[in-house]
């Protein structure tokens, strides 16, 4: 990986192992679709709600040349994200969803462009 993955925590206290967790997903995401130039994540532990627990927020920014930059905002109500490593896992699959689509249309615009005429 060219540049480090930023993981900055908010609300609840840093982990190395959360931090290698991050870094691991940003990996497998770059063999996959190329070098990352940037990789932005915030984990969150919003206050305590009495209706619901503790739901972790996971807040991806990644860039990839030729693909774009993706966002993931998870605010999600999922209540399998009281476990952050679940969060990240479910932030991360949906910021690949998004690099896919992205893929796909770019793909998609590159062949409906008309070849040039060779000599004119």
């Amino acid at each position: 990986m060219q540049v480090p993955v930023q993981v900055s925590f908010h609300g609840c206290d840093h982990s190395d192992a959360l931090e290698d967790d991050i870094t691991q997903h940003a990996k497998k995401i770059e063999e996959y679709y190329g070098r990352i130039t940037s990789c932005r994540v915030v984990v969150e532990a919003p206050h305590k709600s009495q209706t619901k627990g503790k739901l972790y927020h996971i807040n991806i920014d990644l860039s990839i040349p030729g693909v774009g930059h993706a966002v993931i905002n998870d605010r999600g109500n999922n209540p399998a994200h009281e476990d952050v490593y679940v969060a990240t896992r479910d932030a991360f699959k949906a910021i690949e969803t998004q690099i896919k689509k992205m893929v796909g249309k770019r793909r998609d615009e590159q062949r409906r462009k008309p070849d040039r005429e060779i000599g004119a």
